[in-house]
């Protein structure tokens, strides 16, 4: 689904301003302790666009400090990154041993998980606001190593030339567009986000790899993982078929996947079955017979399908297109009351 809310401080009494954005973001982001030399009149605002596994906030504020502690993350912990796109003003964060400074058009990747202190600093020709459009998402969501990823909080990432551009076009774009989204676009809308999010990272990830042999097999394995998701609806597709096609023995295959914590068919078996997922929620294909999606996914045996299903989502898929039925709602989005946190 998508849920869309706005917030805005200005309509609210100027004594409740600070307390009631403070409270918001700790429910609607992350808490985190906020201090700014503006609290007697605290002017900010947030577009918070709910994609379901994917939230995108378009935010503006006006000069702060923030604070995320261990006992904090201790206390409540949603194992989370958080992108931030800067468009106006500066942010700077300590975290992961690394102290960095970034400006308009530039991108930082934080983690929920570990402790930060940080500040956003407004220039003087953008009326006192810092603005910029946050992703948070699970960390699980993200088909990178996590050791890897490490590598890339809190550090500088360009926003404005390559991929870096097309990032941050599109996030920028799907906030501007929030109102015109229908409630089913919410899942589409998530996945293309987290594939964008990915290739982001990972482009930064190769820039950075220190040995050749470990970028290229990176790289081969986010071709290998590309072929897959291609190749989904063939029946046919396997391990074997997998090596063959990238001219690579099936034990090298495997190898390759050992850090993945699965096994080369249970990555496919696992894409599959979100592809299917997916559909199942989807108001468009109600009609369709489960039976022909499944089908339409490479699952040619309509029990083996269904005993896989309910192995992973605890439910048959009948019974779970039946569950979701309730969430699929005329065209538009829901909107909150200005001033009433998502919870």
């Amino acid at each position: 689904m998508v849920m869309l809310t706005e917030f805005r401080t200005e309509e609210l009494p100027v004594v409740e301003r600070f307390g009631s954005w403070h409270d918001m973001t700790a429910s609607a982001l992350i808490p985190s302790m906020i201090r700014s030399d503006h609290e007697a009149n605290f002017r900010a605002s947030m577009r918070r666009l709910d994609l379901g596994s994917v939230v995108v906030s378009a935010l503006g504020y006006p000069s702060l400090e923030t604070r995320r502690t261990t006992k904090m993350i201790r206390r409540s912990d949603p194992e989370s990154y958080q992108l931030m796109l800067n468009l106006h003003g500066s942010h700077r964060i300590l975290q992961n041993r690394q102290d960095t400074t970034s400006g308009p058009g530039e991108v930082m990747l934080y983690d929920t998980s570990r402790p930060w202190h940080g500040w956003a600093s407004a220039d003087q020709d953008t009326a006192g606001t810092v603005r910029g459009v946050m992703v948070q998402f699970p960390r699980a969501l993200l088909p990178l190593p996590a050791t890897r990823v490490d590598q890339l909080t809190a550090v500088r990432l360009p926003g404005r030339e390559g991929i870096g551009a097309l990032l941050s076009g599109y996030l920028t774009q799907l906030v501007a567009n929030a109102a015109t989204y229908a409630a089913a676009d919410g899942s589409r809308l998530a996945i293309c986000t987290l594939d964008l999010l990915t290739a982001f990272l990972a482009h930064h990830l190769d820039a950075s790899a220190s040995l050749p042999s470990q970028a290229h097999q990176r790289a081969l394995l986010r071709e290998i993982h590309a072929f897959i998701q291609q190749h989904l609806s063939d029946p046919d597709l396997s391990p074997g078929a997998v090596a063959a096609a990238h001219h690579i023995s099936l034990r090298t295959l495997h190898r390759l996947f050992q850090d993945q914590d699965t096994t080369v068919a249970g990555w496919i078996r696992a894409r599959r079955l979100e592809r299917c997922r997916r559909d199942l929620t989807d108001p468009l294909l109600s009609s369709q017979p489960i039976h022909a999606l499944a089908a339409r996914w490479g699952f040619a045996d309509p029990a083996h399908f269904s005993r896989a299903f309910r192995a992973v989502y605890g439910l048959g898929p009948q019974d779970y297109r039946r569950q979701h039925q309730a969430d699929w709602v005329p065209r538009g989005t829901h909107r909150q009351a200005p001033g009433t946190p998502h919870q």
